[in-house]
């Protein structure tokens, strides 16, 4: 059993910016793979659950606003019995570039209060992670940057990455995390 958990926050008005990653990034994968998706409202998240490579995998949007994701989480988890060795988070980062993604297999939250609030829920930093670039502005608040929109250019550049990274998540239902992070880790442009 699986739990990919996209981050970001509800509401319209959050949904293309860059925290929202996360939620962009399931519902991209999940409309290029041709499902059929119908998020059902259960642990304070949106789940769609599906079959891959014969394992049950639950894709998760939480819904308690980025900083309290953990609480999705930890109830899913719990509930299903879910290992955290089969529990994958995808986030934004912005101390990636835009274009640029890194798998990790833990690590601390590096100041993301989201993967932070995981990580308190569940008693842990061993999870893996999918991090999407969404670059930094040093002059820019980092709040207000997180909830600011991607420009037209990063779009392009985002879309572009979501095709590829597809592909990266259909090869983690079938690799080890470690030939994965092989395959695909690459330098930030």
């Amino acid at each position: 059993m699986k739990l990919i958990v996209g981050l970001g926050n509800p509401g319209k008005e959050y949904s293309n910016t860059r925290h929202n990653v996360g939620f962009n990034f399931l519902d991209f994968y999940l409309k290029e793979k041709n499902y059929d998706v119908s998020w059902e409202k259960k642990f304070d998240g949106l789940i769609f659950q599906t079959t891959i490579c014969g394992e049950k995998v639950f894709f998760v949007k939480p819904q308690t606003f980025m900083n309290l994701s953990g609480e999705c989480v930890s109830k899913i988890m719990n509930y299903y019995h879910i290992d955290v060795e089969d529990l994958l988070v995808i986030s934004d980062d912005m101390d990636l570039n835009v274009g640029n993604f890194k798998l990790k297999p833990y690590g601390s939250c590096g100041g993301h209060n989201g993967l932070r609030n995981i990580e308190d829920m569940i008693h842990t930093s061993n999870y893996k992670r999918l991090k999407i670039g969404i670059s930094k502005n040093k002059s820019i608040n980092s709040v207000d940057f997180v909830l600011g929109a991607f420009s037209r250019e990063d779009k392009k550049i985002l879309d572009d990455l979501f095709s590829h990274l597809v592909m990266v998540l259909d090869d983690y239902f079938k690799l080890s995390f470690s030939d994965l992070m092989c395959q695909y880790n690459k330098k930030n442009k």
